[in-house]
């Protein structure tokens, strides 16, 4: 497996499992009540956050000796290739906290239907690259 490739595995677990855990306890602070009036800033940056130290000290961790680390023009290609798949969805995520904020929609909209568009650029980009590691290469 490729230094890319594990950097590809790191980004879709860490994604996975910061995304979920900043859902699972946001809708966990509802209590009944609308998720537009829970508190969610803080535990989205924290969230976000964590997943930055997390994708570094794993990254580090796997990264092995400097000339494991080389890319060579499969890697590059892949990476690009990821990368402008993912990207789709920030795009649509931002288009939509656009259209969101014209229409006047709380903050709590918003923000976390950019912090979803974000997180699913990422998961995607990821099973992208990992899906072009175990296959062919698309000819574009």
């Amino acid at each position: 497996m490729t230094h890319q490739e594990k950097r590809a595995w790191i980004m879709l677990v860490v994604t996975v499992v910061a995304y979920t855990t900043y859902a699972v306890i946001v809708v966990g602070r509802a209590h009944g009540h609308p998720l537009s009036g829970v508190p969610y800033a803080a535990t989205m940056l924290w969230s976000i956050g964590a997943a930055i130290l997390a994708s570094i000290v794993a990254d580090t961790i796997t990264s092995g000796p400097r000339r494991a680390r080389i890319t060579d023009d499969r890697d590059r290609q892949i990476g690009r290739m990821g990368e402008h798949i993912g990207q789709s969805l920030v795009v649509v995520g931002a288009v939509a906290g656009m259209l969101m904020a014209m229409a006047g929609w709380e903050r709590f909209w918003i923000a976390n239907v950019i912090y979803l568009g974000f997180a699913l650029s990422a998961v995607l980009g990821s099973v992208a690259k990992i899906g072009m590691y175990h296959g062919r290469l698309p000819q574009w």
